[in-house]
Formats: structure tokens, sequence, C-alpha cells
């Protein structure tokens, strides 16, 4: 096994062993990628503040979201198509979380089921759900979560529309992969990928088919999903969904004060700070940017968490002095799950969690509990803000 001391370690595997239109899918963002670029690089811009003679024994970066225990404060994002990354991916993903104690947010657009996770798991999972405007199904789709146990739901408000991401149009993106010249070029170089699609008989999207009216195979989901999203959405619909589902709700995908503070005066048990990963709106701010400020207009009346740009500890550790009560990883994990499966997962929680409780030290802290700006050096006007 290669030794890891860092997520771009295994960003190099992934690319070299899975498919180009799932590593493109993954690693890209819409139109010019603009903020899918300074999602990342913002957090360079922030400084952190060394201090020694620090009793530093006994650290803790164990805390609490949403009324949980976690073994540190982060989340693996709902990501879809995690089936495609890696034969059964969402099943691998799931036990990598509940072996390093943080929780797990199935995506609708899974390849795995919301029954297949939880048949092959022990750990109770979140599940994301998006606003779509077919009623009876989202009924269903909850009621099949809570079936199996998940404590609380994710729901994804920023994808009324979608944005246009070119490169997963030129790749002719879809599940199981479309097989053209160029795809199958490709994919005969990704051997172990293949030799692991072939051992499994999950290769669609595991939470539609068969269960949305009129969708029994990927064709059909393809008109299907063109037509799913509800353009019309409002806040009425969102607590419409929230009270369907009657139990802890977070929503994703806030990036302005305004929104966040409706937000929590509709009773959401957490929300997050999130462009959608640079995938909706590009020229958007990154979602570091807009975090202090979105913790400063809601006030502690709700949990606020970032999604967006994370790819080490000293992220997770700045996000958290900035207010963040916790934080959801999207790609980093993705990168693990990509190059070596169940154990790239938890070889990315590993380093990042590692890599937490080092830098948190460093800066004089011993409890995740204690942090806060104080261990950072920000440059003026750093954070956004429309207010």
């Amino acid at each position: 096994m290669p030794v890891i001391t860092e997520v771009a370690d295994l960003k190099g595997m992934y690319r070299r062993r899975v498919p180009r239109m799932f590593y493109d899918y993954t690693e890209s963002g819409s139109w010019s990628e603009q903020t899918f670029r300074e999602n990342t690089s913002d957090f360079s811009e922030i400084r952190l503040r060394q201090r020694i003679a620090v009793d530093l024994a006994n650290r803790s970066v164990a805390s609490r979201l949403i009324g949980e225990d976690v073994a540190m404060p982060v989340v693996l994002a709902p990501v879809g198509l995690l089936g495609m990354q890696c034969a059964d991916g969402e099943i691998k993903a799931a036990r990598a979380a509940a072996r390093s104690g943080v929780p797990f947010c199935l995506s609708t657009m899974s390849i795995c089921s919301i029954e297949d996770v939880a048949a092959n798991t022990e750990k109770p999972f979140w599940f994301q759900v998006y606003t779509l405007k077919d009623n009876d199904f989202m009924s269903r789709l909850l009621a099949r979560a809570r079936a199996v146990g998940c404590p609380a739901i994710v729901i994804t408000v920023d994808l009324q529309v979608l944005g246009q991401r070119h490169k997963d149009i030129k790749n002719g993106l879809s599940a199981p992969p479309k097989l053209t010249m160029a795809s199958i070029a490709n994919m005969m170089t990704k051997v172990s990928w293949g030799l692991g699609m072939l051992g499994t008989k999950r290769r669609s999207f595991g939470n539609i088919v068969g269960h949305a009216e009129g969708v029994t195979d990927p064709a059909s989901l393809s008109s299907w999903t063109a037509e799913a999203f509800d353009p019309s959405l409002n806040w009425d619909r969102i607590k419409e969904l929230m009270d369907m589902w009657g139990g802890k709700v977070i929503l994703k995908g806030i990036l302005d004060e305004e929104d966040a503070v409706t937000a929590a005066e509709l009773g959401a048990d957490a929300i997050v700070v999130s462009n959608h990963g640079g995938r909706q709106l590009d020229g958007a701010l990154s979602s570091i940017r807009m975090l202090e400020p979105i913790v400063k207009a809601v006030g502690g009346k709700t949990e606020v968490w970032l999604d967006g740009g994370v790819r080490s500890g000293q992220d997770v550790l700045k996000a958290v002095a900035l207010g963040a009560k916790g934080v959801m990883i999207g790609r980093a994990f993705v990168y693990g799950l990509g190059a070596m499966g169940e154990a790239g997962v938890t070889a990315v929680l590993d380093v990042i969690g590692k890599e937490l409780d080092v830098s948190m030290g460093l800066c004089g802290r011993r409890d995740i509990a204690d942090v806060d700006r104080e261990i950072l050096l920000v440059p003026e006007g750093f954070s956004g803000g429309f207010g």
C-alpha cells in the first residue's frame, strides 16, 4: 500500500484509475470554472497564527453536529455517481465514514440505492434530496429513507436550474457510461476500475430507476431527469418538504445572508454555506468568503456549516475558526474512493483528522470547541457579504 501523507497523493492515483468522464465530473465546475477554482485557492489567503508554550496534552477534535457525536466536525457530502467512481462506491464510502466516526450523506443520484447501502452498512446514514416536481416520488423517497432509519435529510436548495458544465456535455456523461469509440478506448486503460464494475450489478441510479414513474431503464431516466427539477421552487415548497420529512433537516446551498436568515427562521437544524462546488453559478463568491457574513447574519439561530474547496485539515480548522460548526467534504473523499476504494476514503479522513489535530495544537488550542478567529490572520476585506 502506498504511503499517503496528503489528499493530493490520492488525487493523482484517482486520475490514473478512473475513466475520464467520471474524473472530469468530479474535477470541474460550470462555465469558466472561476468559482470552482476560488473555492480552493481562497483558503490560502487565510494564515494561521502560531502559538507556543501552551499545554497541548489531551487534544480533541471531537464535536457534535445536529446533536450527533462525531470524531471531528466533518461530513462526507452527498455526491452523485459514487458507484461509477468505484464499484459499489456509496457502500464503501459509508463504511469508511462509520469507521472514522463521521457522518455519511447518501445522494439521491447515487448508484447504490438507499436500501442497498442500509443492507450493507451498520451505522445509520443521512440522505440528500433535491426539490423535485414529482411530489409522489418525493414522498415515497422520504418514506424509504425513513424506513431504513436515516436520522436526517439534506435538502439541496441551489439546483432549480442546472449550471452548464462543459466537460460533462463533451464527455457524454451518463451512468452506465455510453459506449462510444472514445469512451471505450479510455475505459480499456482503466483495468482495475473495469474489473470492479464487472463484479457488480449496480451500474445505474438505484434510487430512481424502478421507483420514479415511467423510469425503468437508463434511457427513460435521461428524459425524466431533464424534467425533474422544479424551477418554480420557493420557500413554501422547501417548508413543505421539511414538514413532509418531519425530522432533522439540513439545507444545503446557501450563499447569501438574507437566504441564511430565512432558512434559520424556517426551522432548519443546520444550513450549509455552499455554491455546489462551483458547479452552478460561476462567478459567485467562494464558500469560505461567504462563511463569516452568514454566521454573523444567522446569529446562532441554527448551525452553520461550510461546503466547498476543503482539501486538508487546515482548511477544516480555518472554517471552524470563522464560525462553521461543521464542514462537508466532497471531492477530497472522491479522490480516495476512486484511487483505493474504501481504504482510500479512510486514508483521506485519517490525513484530514491528523492535520486538523496537529495544526490546532500548533495554533495553541487543544479542543476544537475553543477554536476561534483569534488563531487566524485574515486579509482585510476578505469576507464577502451583501448586507
